[in-house]
């Protein structure tokens, strides 16, 4: 088994709101060191060589004032590893990051590292701006523990990867957002550290570096160097990752494989159901309809919350009548995580039925959503049952919910987050020409492709 590099033990940090810190010169910080060591002179190496205490307080309840964005941390990363960490805004994860890369200190418990550390927790991280971006290059290698051989070596793909080279003499504080990302990344990928933290370096720029940048990704985790990745795209975490964490809360709720995280933080938040029924108790007086239960089904035909994202995915509603009605609709909204209604359709059950109008009784309708239509993500089915085409006279908002999963196959390597609400499949046709203004090539060289 791979020693482990990165060590982590009951890792917990509290920050005070609105509160001063408290101010240390430079002489106390001294003393006490000094006092530390001589109090326990064995542990002095472990001391240095870890953050925090060394005792492990268990952390206090929350007061007001006072922020635990991480509480009782512990895990282990093991060399080579690549390890997604996950969660909601505020759940820790950048925190997290930052008190490995000894920006912050925790308030309890202790961290090691093994080896040489790059990390790009924000834009620019570890940059001078007064600096330009070839001595920012240097810089940042020195500050890795590289000699100016090994960086200069690494130099020229550098500076190629960031597309900055007529810049490349400008204090980087005139560049743009876009271009400080490029070259904190280029160095932070190539210079050659054994850990590698990146916090959603994805988020920034345009789509055409954000394919760059994950395609660099997916070259350090071969190469077998431990990264550490905090990102909102799923895909990208379920494509390079070996391992995953999910933060909630300042807590670590899960840790194992990728898919299985992925998957548990998808589902919560929401109504985690893909079959819901309710009560069938006595009409109410007046009552024409009422909805009896909801349910998501896979290609088979069986009750499913995960769904691969080109296999076809079908809604079934059940409802009963009580009483004879020109017109009744089965009807349902499909929308996203974002709220927006993807679609609404209806059964209209008397023409379905071949009938003029709806006798009392149940029934069951049934829509399908064909494969390759949705995009990836969690996806929210409100069901509702219509009279006369314009009154709804029942309604179960959210009844039912399901995640689409794209497990990456048909992307052409690409990695990054497909935008569209919803992502169909539609027929290209692909011509060979001659050269620009003049006609198709022959039949034979003409194809069809979806």
């Amino acid at each position: 088994m791979a020693r482990p590099v990165i060590r982590v033990e009951r890792i917990s940090k509290r920050y005070r709101i609105g509160a001063r810190q408290p101010y240390h010169r430079f002489s106390e910080l001294l003393s006490r060191l000094a006092l530390r060591t001589l109090t326990a002179p064995r542990d002095w190496w472990r001391r240095a060589r870890t953050a925090g205490p060394t005792t492990d307080p268990e952390p206090e309840q929350p007061t007001r004032g006072e922020l635990w964005a991480l509480h009782d941390i512990s895990f282990e990363v093991a060399e080579g590893e690549v390890l997604g960490i996950i969660g909601r805004n505020g759940a820790g994860k950048s925190t997290l990051l930052k008190i490995l890369s000894r920006i912050t200190e925790p308030t309890s418990g202790r961290f090691g590292l093994r080896g040489r550390l790059a990390s790009l927790l924000e834009v620019g991280t570890g940059f001078h701006p007064e600096l330009t971006g070839r001595e920012n290059i240097y810089l940042n290698g020195a500050v890795l523990g590289m000699t100016r051989a090994e960086i200069r070596a690494r130099f020229d793909e550098i500076v190629a990867f960031a597309e900055t080279e007529q810049f490349l003499d400008t204090p980087v504080k005139h560049y743009s957002s876009g271009m400080y990302m490029r070259l904190a990344f280029a160095v932070a990928a190539h210079l050659q550290s054994d850990i590698l933290m990146v916090d959603e370096v994805l988020a920034v720029g345009d789509v055409g570096f954000q394919r760059k940048c994950l395609g660099k990704m997916g070259d350090v985790a071969k190469t077998g160097r431990t990264v550490l990745m905090v990102s909102h795209n799923m895909l990208a975490i379920g494509t390079f990752c070996t391992r995953a964490l999910l933060l909630a809360k300042g807590r670590l709720e899960l840790d194992g494989p990728p898919r299985e995280v992925v998957r548990q933080y998808l589902e919560s938040g929401s109504c985690q159901e893909a079959q819901r029924s309710w009560p069938a108790e006595p009409a109410a007086e007046g009552a024409v309809a009422r909805l009896l239960a909801a349910r998501i089904l896979d290609e088979h035909g069986e009750v499913a919350f995960d769904h691969d994202i080109h296999r076809a995915i079908s809604i079934e509603i059940d409802l009963e009548s009580f009483r004879e009605t020109a017109a009744l609709d089965a009807a349902i909204f499909l929308l996203n995580a974002d709220g927006v209604c993807l679609l609404s359709v209806g059964a209209c059950l008397g023409s379905s039925l071949g009938m003029s109008g709806v006798a009392p009784g149940r029934y069951r309708a049934r829509c399908e959503v064909p494969g390759g239509f949705l995009n990836d993500g969690i996806h929210y089915v409100t069901a509702f049952i219509v009279r006369d085409k314009q009154e709804a006279i029942a309604m179960e908002k959210d009844a039912v919910s399901f995640l689409v999963h794209d497990y990456g196959t048909g992307r052409s390597g690409y990695v990054g987050k497909i935008a569209g609400a919803v992502r169909p499949t539609f027929p290209w046709v692909v011509e060979r020409l001659n050269g620009l203004g003049h006609s198709p090539m022959n039949n034979e060289s003409s194809a069809s492709v979806r």
